[in-house]
């Protein structure tokens, strides 16, 4: 395989851009009238989208190895061993440096690193006294059954939700959909359906859009990469397209919020997708970028906006965009987000929404937090759950645990990938705990000739962005991840999961093997559990006996030694590795050049993968 350049051109990720003039005003609907002719003045043909900026202009700033401002072994301004500013191995900076792991002033922890500051998010924020009498009425009821699902039996709907392990709470639910026409979009949606391929909704869809078509809130549990994002997404254009144009300084009809920067990034794609044939403008507000792009997107103009929670508090906060005109609330992944601590900034954000909104809850597991914010926030809801309720793997994917030693790992995850890269489809998942041993297996791999990258939440967003489309596109087969990855990356055609490290929680542990099997397809996965682990055995042994897989009897003679199997794990801590205390020295792992001399990776002048590929 041809070697890396020096300079990967990373993306610089100016998430839209272009006028934000819709051709109306005043309070005429998107319809054209009251009978919501939905074919009508936003078509394709009369208004074809060219007034959004590719989001992978370039930027030569950023990537692996760039020859400046960072990079995997930059020559300058930090990065991956870059000459200064705290890389892995820069001159004054390394494990501990000036700016490094655990350096002095805001590393792993370091001095300035950790605090309260996501607890003080919000607290500029005051909650509005909605008067509904005075506000403008919106519309969000626009589901009609269609005669063939009006012309099903009760049993026939009974079997279906029962081949599809559907449990629905609530009164008047409507039937599922079996086609995409019986969902009853507009035919500008349907047509971007059809394009796109699809052959049939998946259950999740099937239930999920009469409900939300129906104006009512919704519950929607289901496992990751059931189809959720399309369950609210097509929905949220249908609502739009029935809503006054948008006025200047208005903000978003629509508002999703999401856990992470990767999948707000997914869910806009899909936006971005089904919406161009309405012309409906949409933006990503996410932190780890600058914030210049996105404040440009929010004053031009955009019906949808997907959110982090942290950087759009920021963007409320400094008066850059407001809620006022939300009608449509997703949650997604509302278990992930509480789970990260997010909880009182959502409060916050909903508390500046309208009472009267329509909000879909969207989540993978149903614990008694989500349930509480469920309770609190949505209103006389429906649910709307797929697959067991108990916590459980696909069975689509094969599972293998083997009880090691720590310093064994390394040998085995060779040998796994070995047999792993003979395979035509070899696409491989690999999780650690941490970010250092991320860093620290990939640079192993690719010292040793395999194509790995990493990706974790240290990194600068345009690195996190090139690597997960490297790992997308097959160029680097191998990825090695935190967390960070284990919810909301949607790489389709992931093949195996290698847990090379076991998480805090056995939730986490099926997340990430989560990640292949996907659509009907097969995966495999491998786990290497050790002595450290021993609380999370009977837990996992639990999954393992409900998927029919072979266990470990080493894993069985730990879940005795174990105890009761809690879900224990740290908690998240507010400070980090190292404090303030210095790390490893000035030099840190390969002097001023970073990971292998003056280039990328583990080449002197640019890198490369080395001998096997």
């Amino acid at each position: 395989m041809s070697s890396y350049s020096s300079s990967y051109g990373a993306p610089s990720h100016s998430a839209g851009g272009g006028s934000s003039s819709y051709g109306g005003g005043g309070s005429s609907s998107r319809y054209g009238s009251s009978s919501h002719d939905r074919g009508t003045d936003r078509s394709y043909d009369d208004h074809s989208r060219r007034d959004r900026k590719p989001y992978d202009s370039q930027d030569s700033r950023g990537g692996y190895g760039g020859s400046s401002g960072g990079g995997y072994g930059g020559s300058s301004g930090g990065g991956y061993g870059g000459s200064s500013g705290g890389g892995y191995g820069g001159s004054s900076g390394g494990y501990g440096g000036s700016g490094g792991y655990g350096g002095s002033s805001g590393g792993y922890g370091g001095g300035g690193g950790g605090g309260d500051r996501m607890n003080n998010l919000g607290n500029g924020l005051a909650k509005p006294q909605f008067d509904l009498a005075t506000m403008p009425k919106f519309e969000k009821n626009f589901y009609q059954e269609n005669p063939a699902v009006t012309a099903r039996t009760q049993p026939e709907i009974d079997a279906y939700r029962a081949k599809h392990e559907m449990t629905l709470y609530g009164p008047n639910i409507p039937k599922p959909v079996e086609t995409f026409d019986e969902a009853g979009f507009p035919p500008y949606v349907l047509k971007e359906v059809i394009e796109m391929g699809f052959k049939a909704p998946t259950a999740i869809q099937a239930q999920g859009w009469p409900m939300a078509l129906s104006g009512r809130d919704v519950v929607g549990i289901a496992e990751t990469g059931s189809g959720k994002t399309l369950a609210y997404c097509l929905p949220s254009i249908v609502h739009i397209n029935a809503q006054p144009f948008l006025e200047p300084g208005d903000g978003p009809i629509v508002l999703i919020l999401a856990p992470t920067r990767e999948l707000a990034v997914q869910i806009q794609q899909e936006c971005t997708k089904f919406g161009s044939s309405s012309r409906i403008k949409n933006t990503c507000v996410y932190g780890g970028v600058p914030r210049g792009p996105q404040i440009r997107d929010l004053s031009r103009g955009v019906e949808i906006c997907i959110a982090t929670p942290g950087r759009l508090i920021d963007m409320l906060e400094s008066r850059k965009t407001n809620l006022r005109r939300v009608t449509y609330l997703v949650l997604d992944e509302a278990d992930r987000m509480l789970d990260m601590g997010f909880e009182p900034q959502i409060r916050k954000i909903v508390d500046q929404i309208r009472p009267d909104r329509q909000t879909l809850m969207w989540s993978a597991t149903w614990p008694k937090e989500v349930q509480r914010l469920a309770q609190d926030y949505l209103h006389d809801y429906i649910q709307v759950n797929v697959g067991s309720l108990s916590l459980s793997a696909s069975h689509n994917i094969s599972q293998k645990v083997e009880v090691c030693a720590e310093h064994e790992k390394r040998g085995k995850l060779i040998k796994h990938l070995e047999r792993i890269m003979d395979e035509r489809e070899h696409k491989t998942l690999i999780f650690t705990g941490t970010k250092r041993t991320a860093d620290d297996i990939t640079k192993y791999l690719r010292q040793d000739g395999w194509p790995a990258l990493a990706i974790h939440g240290d990194k600068a967003q345009n690195e996190r962005d090139w690597v997960l489309n490297e790992f997308k596109s097959g160029t680097s087969p191998i990825m090695v991840a935190t967390d960070v990855a284990s919810r909301g990356i949607d790489v389709k055609d992931v093949k195996f999961v290698i847990n090379y490290d076991f998480p805090n929680n056995v939730e986490d542990y099926v997340h990430r093997i989560g990640r292949t099997g996907r659509g009907g397809n097969t995966g495999s996965s491998f786990t290497f559990f050790t002595m450290d682990n021993a609380k999370q055995a009977k837990e996992l042994v639990g999954i393992l006996k409900e998927a029919n897989q072979e266990i470990d009897p080493r894993l069985l003679d730990m879940m005795h030694m174990g105890g009761g199997g809690g879900r224990g794990g740290g908690g998240r801590g507010r400070g980090g590795y190292g404090g303030g205390r210095g790390g490893r020295g000035g030099g840190g792992y390969g002097g001023g050049g970073g990971y292998g001399g003056g280039g990328a990776y583990g080449g002197g002048g640019g890198g490369g993968y080395g001998s096997r590929y």
